[in-house]
């Protein structure tokens, strides 16, 4: 994978980092280019090895088949963000097909106003993220070869590795977006929907400079 980072992350403390989620690959293409946790589904930390590769980066996991492990969840995170942590968020709840984005979801947004009101003086950032699989073997990736990468629906996971690893070489741009400085008095779900926009926004700009608007 050749990564090609556009923009820079926020340098002033701490950072929850929303991002578009296409595949698996997104995880250790993240971390090349910044030091990051993530935040992951439960289930995540009960498979062979990618489990205790998500433990070593200190992942925060959130049991979504129970409604109060939202608010437990973003308490972790808040405690993270207090820290002067990045952490990264996937807020379409689940992996995509490259070519669209689904839409950003604003609960556990709400960590940023729980880090805010537990006595934290300082803002945090709200950073998007933008994730776009731009080519495979120096030639524009097509819709239709975006499926080649993007692990999404009942796709098995070791099938799909292999093929990674067996095929050409990926290029992958990560663009950063204008950070949205978050306070107590910050609207969750307005901000959710400010960093929904500039990723789909750059999105669209990436996938127009290799002809596919």
């Amino acid at each position: 994978v050749r990564l090609v980072v556009r923009g820079e992350p926020a340098k002033n403390g701490a950072a929850l980092i929303v991002a578009n989620h296409v595949s698996w690959l997104d995880i250790p293409v993240i971390s090349a280019a910044t030091p990051v946790s993530f935040i992951a589904k439960a289930e995540v930390g009960t498979w062979p090895m990618v489990g205790l590769l998500a433990r070593l980066q200190r992942t925060v996991f959130i049991d979504r088949t129970r409604r109060a492990a939202t608010a437990a969840t973003n308490t972790a995170v808040a405690a993270r963000l207090g820290r002067g942590d990045a952490v990264v968020l996937f807020p379409e709840g689940t992996t995509g097909d490259g070519i669209r984005i689904l839409p950003f979801r604003s609960s556990l947004v709400g960590a940023v106003r729980d880090a805010l009101t537990d006595g934290r003086d300082t803002p945090v950032n709200l950073q998007p993220l933008t994730i776009t699989y731009a080519r495979r073997g120096g030639l524009p990736l097509s819709d239709a070869e975006q499926a080649d990468i993007a692990w999404y629906g009942d796709m098995e996971l070791a099938p799909h590795l292999s093929a990674i690893l067996k095929g050409a070489p990926i290029d992958v741009i990560l663009t950063w977006g204008e950070p949205i400085t978050a306070d107590a008095a910050t609207d969750r779900k307005a901000a959710t929907r400010l960093a929904e926009a500039r990723v789909r926004a750059a999105m669209r700009a990436a996938r127009a400079a290799r002809g596919l608007t």
